[in-house]
C-alpha cells in the first residue's frame, strides 16, 4: 500500500509527532515489519482517545491504513520498533523477553504535553516471538477494550485501547475454543519503558546505555517537584519517581477491586501506567486470596498480594540501577513505598466513597471498616461503594463531608461491574452471530459511570498534572 498523504490537520488538540525513542533505537529495539493480514475489519475506534492526540479526524480508510496496515504516520517512526527487555516472570528471571507480538509504531504529544506511544498487540512475529505466532485473538482484544474502559472509569492510570481491527486469520489457543478469530490492537500509552528494560542493561553490563535510558526517562516522564529530595543523582531521582508511581498504581488496583494477574517486571511501565491486560479479573467479593491467572498456582499475584508484588518489582528496579548508583540512596527510595501506598489508598478510597479525606488515622480506619463490611456482607467493591455512596450506612462514614452526586447515574438500581460472567456474555454474541451490540452498550455504560465518578484522582508523581507542557512545538 502506498503511504497516505498527510491527512492530519490542525485541530483543537493538534497532531504533534515526537519520535524520541529513535535516538535510543540502536540498542533499545529492533526494526520490524507488521504482518500482512488477510483482511482488516475495523471493530473498535476510540475517538475519545484519538482526540487527545489529534487523530480523531482520520477517515475510516486512513485509520485502517495506519492501524491495520501500519502505514507510517507523518513525521513519525519510519518503521516499527520491537523493544528489547528482560524480566522476572512469577519470580524467575527470563533474559529471552522482548516485544514478541507487538511494537512501538509512533510517538506523539497529547493535550497535556505528555509523550505518548502508539504500541501494538498482535501485529506479527518479531525477533522476540520465540515460538509464538505474534498474533492476538479477537476475544483477547475485546477483553482489553473492557479492561481499559473500566479501569479508566474507576480512576486507574491506564493505557487506553485505541483501535481493534479484525484480521481474518484462524488461531489455535489452549485457553480458548479453537480455531478462534484474530485481531490487531493498538494501545495509547504514556511510554513503554519497563522495569525489565533496565534489568536487561544490568544483565548486559551496559552503564553508558543505562545512563542514557535514565536521562530519557527523566526528560520525557517528569515528576512533580516534591516526588524526590533535591541533590540526588539521576538514578536515585528516577527510582523515587517510579516508587511513587507504582505505589499509586497498586492502591488504584485495590480500590477498583481489580486483579491484573501477571505483575511481572516486564509488565511494569515506569510511568506508573497500568497496561498489558491478559487474565485479569474483577473481584466478585472482597477476597484477598482471589487470583486471576489460572496458572498462578501459588497465588503470587493474588488480589491481596498485588501491592507486595509491585513493591518487589520496584526492588528489582533498584537492583538494576546499582549498575550506576550506590545502594543507600536507592534503599531510601524503596523505603517510601509502603507509606506512599497507604496514603494513596486512603485518598482513592475516599474518592470512590464520595467523601472528603480527613486525616491519616481516620481515613485508615474507614478503609478497614469498609473491608470488614464487605467481608461480613460477602459482597465486592462495586456493590459496596455504590450502596454506601448513594445511602451511607457505615458508621465510620458519619464524620465525613460528602461530595455532591448530581449525575443521573446515581439513580440507577445497580452499579456497573465487570465480572467474568459478564465478559463471557458480551463475547458470546460476537463469537456466535458477529453481534457487537452488547459490547457497544457496555462501553457506553462504563463511560457514563466514569462521568458520574469524575473527576478522577490525579495519579502521583506525574509532571503533567501540574500543567507541564515541555516538548510541545509552538
Amino acid at each position: 500500500m502506498e503511504p497516505l498523504p498527510q491527512a492530519v490537520t490542525t485541530r483543537s488538540t493538534p497532531y504533534r509527532p515526537d519520535p524520541r525513542l529513535l535516538a535510543l533505537a540502536s540498542w533499545l529495539g529492533d526494526p520490524v515489519e507488521a504482518a500482512d493480514f488477510p483482511e482488516t475489519r475495523l471493530r473498535f475506534r476510540n475517538d475519545r482517545a484519538a482526540a487527545q492526540v489529534g487523530l480523531e479526524n482520520l477517515t475510516p480508510a486512513e485509520w485502517i491504513a495506519h492501524f491495520g496496515r501500519f502505514v507510517p504516520l507523518p513525521d513519525n517512526f519510519p518503521q516499527p520498533l520491537a523493544l528489547r527487555y528482560h524480566g522476572h516472570q512469577f519470580g524467575s528471571y527470563n533474559p529471552e523477553l522482548g516485544d514478541g507480538r507487538g511494537f512501538t509504531f509512533a510517538q506523539l504529544r497529547d493535550a497535556h504535553g505528555r509523550l505518548m506511544d502508539l504500541g501494538t498487540k498482535g501485529s506479527g512475529q518479531t525477533p522476540w516471538s520465540r515460538r509464538g505466532d505474534g498474533r492476538l485473538t479477537l476475544k483477547g482484544a475485546v477483553r482489553e477494550i473492557l479492561a481499559t474502559e473500566m479501569l479508566e472509569a474507576l480512576g486507574v492510570n491506564t493505557s487506553r485501547t485505541f483501535s481493534v481491527i479484525e484480521t481474518g486469520e484462524s488461531l489455535w489457543r489452549g485457553d480458548e475454543p479453537s480455531p478462534t478469530r484474530s485481531a490487531v490492537l493498538v494501545r495509547l500509552s504514556h511510554g513503554h519503558i519497563r522495569i525489565g528494560t533496565f534489568q536487561r542493561l544490568l544483565a548486559l553490563d551496559k552503564p553508558e546505555e543505562m545512563h542514557a535510558l535514565i536521562a530519557y526517562a527523566l526528560e520525557n516522564f517528569p515528576a512533580s517537584p516534591d516526588t524526590a529530595p533535591s541533590g540526588l543523582s539521576p538514578a536515585a531521582t528516577l527510582l523515587h519517581h517510579v516508587v511513587a508511581r507504582m505505589a499509586d498504581m497498586a492502591a488504584s488496583y485495590t480500590v477498583a477491586g481489580f486483579v491484573h494477574g501477571v505483575l511481572n517486571t516486564d509488565n511494569m511501565n515506569i510511568t506508573g501506567e497500568s497496561f498489558d491486560y491478559g487474565p485479569w479479573r474483577w473481584l466478585p467479593r472482597w477476597d484477598a486470596g482471589f487470583t486471576a491467572a489460572y496458572f498462578d498456582h501459588a497465588g503470587r499475584y493474588a488480589f491481596g498480594r498485588q501491592a507486595e508484588a509491585i513493591g518487589w518489582n520496584c526492588g528489582q528496579m533498584a537492583v538494576a540501577l546499582r549498575l550506576v548508583e550506590e545502594a543507600p540512596p536507592l534503599i531510601a527510595a524503596l523505603d517510601r513505598f509502603v507509606p506512599l501506598y497507604k496514603a494513596a489508598l486512603a485518598r482513592r478510597w475516599c474518592w470512590r466513597l464520595g467523601v472528603v479525606p480527613r486525616d491519616a488515622e481516620t481515613d485508615a480506619a474507614l478503609v478497614e471498616a469498609s473491608q470488614d463490611a464487605m467481608r461480613a456482607q460477602d459482597i465486592g467493591p462495586d456493590a459496596f461503594f455504590f450502596a454506601q455512596r448513594r445511602a451511607p450506612t457505615l458508621p465510620a462514614l458519619s464524620p465525613y463531608e460528602r461530595v455532591a452526586d448530581a449525575h443521573p447515574w446515581w439513580h440507577d438500581e445497580t452499579p456497573q461491574s465487570l465480572l467474568i460472567e459478564e465478559v463471557e456474555a458480551i463475547w458470546a454474541p460476537i463469537a456466535e452471530h458477529d453481534d457487537w451490540s452488547l459490547l457497544d452498550a457496555k462501553v457506553a455504560a462504563i463511560r457514563t459511570m466514569g462521568e458520574a465518578l469524575a473527576p478522577a484522582p490525579l495519579p502521583q508523581a506525574q509532571g503533567w498534572t501540574l500543567g507541564w507542557t515541555a516538548g510541545i512545538a509552538s
